[in-house]
């Protein structure tokens, strides 16, 4: 498929104080195509220095930005959603291109916006409490912007969850510094264009590129971050909590995924529950947290539950996640492909039956037997 965008003129660099660098050693990693295998960009990785000097332009910014009154914060807000609704088409192209997403299916620009949106009206809403409970005196609480907050976000949805990590942080008058995932940095470099396009001051947000070690174990032991704030696996939140424990005992907010069951009963709107269970399930190729990876359905009117399902699921076309006819692109990574193997594999050793699908399907015109492009249906 023709490309939107020219993927050699796409953002590499880390953003950082205001301005795109290179990495302090120059040192790269290559982002790839889960579909084609092929190289999609160099990026450059952050280092512990270039984590550092990120805390500290965030440190720096803190007291200027936090003084602004939340109209002014809100301000910037509205205009990077206005940014952010016009970069559709280059958000859904970069998200395709790494992590393989379908553009068919691409809401989370405009998703997004809306959270920025919503945040550029809300700095309003940080209110304490007051209290004559006790007699003879008036207590009350204070809300205030807690400091820098650092930030990890996970391959699936970098668009959203850049949105839901920076948005509340800078309308409650934080400044930030955010880590995307190796697997999918560009729409992240992509949105601290768009931050830099709508004029937020230099360190006020921070964009970082790289691996968990070293720039999202510095980010959740370093002592001037007041915040940590992470999506990903269980396991790598254990590691976050005990770095923010170990330093400063840094606040910490983590979301760990999730395990959905739906359940369906006889009143149910059968046609409804059907749709709504095999499109959380097909969104971004299972690999989301509100997938429903386990459907309970009561027996009378499971035979009927199971049809409607079957039909919609089985109704597919995967492919190259640029092209729009495309409604299941590959997973991720190879680390994705074997864990749906390993779970296809578990089911059937538990007297399961795989009842749809389950047949591996390379990309046109490659021979590449790895595991890292290839679909599961």
């Amino acid at each position: 498929m023709g490309l939107p965008l020219a993927i050699n003129e796409v953002e590499n660099r880390l953003y950082i104080n205001g301005e795109f660098v290179p990495s302090s050693d120059g040192k790269t990693f290559t982002v790839k195509s889960p579909y084609s295998y092929e190289a999609v960009a160099t990026v450059y990785e952050a280092t512990e220095n270039d984590t550092n000097r990120a805390v500290a332009a965030a440190k720096a910014a803190f007291p200027a930005w936090s003084a602004l009154d939340p109209h002014e914060r809100g301000a910037y807000l509205s205009r990077l959603a206005t940014l952010v609704r016009d970069s559709h088409t280059e958000l859904a192209t970069l998200d395709a291109l790494c992590m393989g997403r379908p553009v068919s299916s691409y809401f989370d620009a405009h998703y997004s916006a809306n959270i920025y949106d919503h945040y550029a009206q809300a700095g309003f809403d940080a209110k304490g409490q007051t209290s004559l409970n006790t007699k003879g005196h008036m207590n009350f609480t204070l809300r205030q912007p807690i400091g820098v907050v650092g930030a990890i976000i996970p391959w699936n949805v970098p668009v959203v969850l850049f949105a839901h990590k920076v948005a509340p942080a800078l309308a409650a008058g934080c400044t930030i510094v955010l880590k995307s995932s190796e697997k999918a940095p560009l729409s992240s470099l992509k949105l601290a264009s768009l931050i830099h396009a709508a004029g937020f001051p230099p360190g006020t947000v921070n964009v970082l590129s790289g691996f968990g070690n070293p720039s999202g174990s510095i980010l959740s032991s370093h002592m001037d971050v007041r915040l940590i704030n992470f999506t990903g696996s269980v396991a790598t939140g254990r590691h976050v909590s005990a770095a923010a424990a170990r330093s400063n005992l840094k606040k910490v907010i983590l979301e760990l995924g999730g395990k959905s069951p739906a359940l369906i009963f006889e009143d149910a709107d059968i046609e409804q529950a059907s749709t709504e269970t095999v499109m959380s399930m097909r969104l971004l190729s299972g690999q989301a947290c509100i997938a429903n990876s386990r459907i309970y359905v009561q027996k009378s009117v499971a035979p009927a539950f199971l049809a409607a399902f079957r039909a919609k699921f089985e109704d597919v076309k995967c492919g190259d996640p640029l092209d729009p006819a495309t409604t299941q692109g590959p997973q991720a990574d190879g680390i994705q492909f074997e864990r749906i193997n390993h779970y296809i594999a578990l089911g059937n050793e538990a007297m399961g039956k795989t009842d749809a699908g389950a047949k591996q399907q390379q990309p046109p015109s490659t021979t590449n037997s790895r595991g890292n492009g290839n679909s599961k249906i």
